[in-house]
């Protein structure tokens, strides 16, 4: 058995590759950068990135995938799958919660989302093989997403955490738990042709989820709380408007058919200083 990783050097790419070598499955490892760490044994490293031509590839039982879907699904066509192939990719929950975003560009990210989405199911179906896409919630876990590890590693620079009091419901997902789940849909018995939302195993609102990432840091720092009057003047600055108006917003999953289905169960949101890299 063969399997492409497309975006191996991830957050979900790095426990990905181990799983699947647990399970005897051949690697091939795609990405842009060079692996960042040193790739478990056997795993072949591939550098490159869809929708530039790949190297030439051997048939792929799977095809994993934690890059651009829409490059996906244009490359599908012609990529050398087996009969029996199953793909396995995430997409975001940002095809939703951005849907009526206040910033112009979060909501065409959204709408490319969508659209890329139903492109792959439609390429998938084309070829008559197996496509299941999980729209993970917020992903942390190796110190590589954009959203809570900054704040980390701006605390760890000036020992000052700001605090935003935000209402809205949030569910960070860890990394581990998203390639669980990719693996779980590409072992199950029958294909699962599905798109599952998929986020982490509790609810919590915005400013404890910042609050635990202070917690979670191996050096002391300051908490600063942030007022409602200033989080009002920084959403004047084109890049903050987004995130500010989505902190009394819930940015949620409903597990329900995902667990169901795959039978991985996604964990609280109690992180550690490994989660941040440091």
């Amino acid at each position: 058995m063969m399997a492409l990783v497309l975006g191996a050097s991830s957050q979900v790419g790095y426990y990905l590759l181990p799983l699947l070598q647990a399970e005897g499955i051949e690697v091939l490892a795609l990405s842009r950068r060079s692996a960042r760490d040193a790739p478990p044994a056997d795993v072949r490293w591939l550098q490159g990135a869809l929708p530039a031509p790949l190297p030439p590839l051997p048939p792929l039982r799977y095809v994993f995938s934690a890059g651009p879907l829409d490059a996906l699904a244009a490359w599908l066509p012609t990529a050398p799958l087996a009969l029996d192939a199953r793909v396995l990719a995430t997409s975001s929950m940002s095809a939703v919660s951005k849907q009526d975003s206040p910033v112009a560009a979060e909501r065409a990210l959204s709408a490319r989302l969508r659209a890329a989405e139903q492109a792959l199911a439609q390429a998938c179906a084309q070829r008559g093989v197996g496509c299941t896409v999980l729209r993970p919630t917020l992903i942390y876990g190796v110190g590589r997403d954009r959203s809570l590890t900054p704040l980390a590693r701006r605390a760890q620079r000036t020992r000052v955490f700001a605090l935003p009091q935000g209402r809205g419901l949030r569910q960070p997902v860890h990394a581990e738990d998203v390639a669980r789940a990719l693996l779980a849909a590409a072992l199950r018995a029958q294909p699962l042709d599905a798109l599952l939302e998929f986020g982490g195993g509790e609810r919590l609102r915005a400013g404890e989820m910042f609050a635990r990432v202070r917690a979670s840091l191996p050096f002391a720092t300051l908490g600063v709380p942030l007022p409602r009057a200033l989080l009002a003047l920084a959403a004047l600055h084109p890049a903050l408007r987004g995130p500010i108006a989505r902190l009394d917003q819930d940015l949620i999953a409903d597990n329900a058919r995902a667990v169901a289905a795959l039978g991985v169960t996604p964990r609280a949101f109690r992180p550690d200083a490994r989660c941040w890299g440091l």
